[in-house]
């Protein structure tokens, strides 16, 4: 049995929109399907695309942990004590919500002292 496509569409374009909606309905419940749109990956795509806050986490503190403890006091505003706390319990998160232009510059501070760091 052969599908006359044009009469099906000639069909539907008489239809009613509560009757194409009752149509709709009985495809997705008889052959167990959605006829939603994948809008929540388009959606989630869309968003990474145009973030604009960034997270530094501080991955790794390397070999030179003093001189990372040292550059994330100087990053933060953190005392001594808070820094080393932060750097010993890596991966931590230093600084929340900065642009990717701040996020960059921290980035490249504390690689420069060893440290391992992921922008989020």
């Amino acid at each position: 049995m052969a599908l006359d496509t044009e009469k099906i569409i000639e069909e539907l374009k008489g239809a009613t929109i509560l009757e194409l909606n009752d149509l709709v309905k009985a495809i997705e419940e008889e052959f167990d399907v959605t006829a939603a749109a994948p809008v929540a990956a388009a959606g989630a795509a869309a968003g990474a695309a145009a973030k604009t806050e960034f997270d530094v986490e501080l991955t790794e503190a390397g070999q030179e942990k003093v001189k990372v403890i040292k550059a994330v006091r100087e990053i933060t505003g953190l005392g001594l004590k808070d820094s080393k706390d932060l750097v010993d319990g890596a991966p931590k998160v230093i600084k929340e919500g900065v642009s990717e232009d701040e996020a960059n510059d921290i980035k490249a501070k504390l690689e420069e002292v060893g440290a391992t760091v992921t922008l989020k």
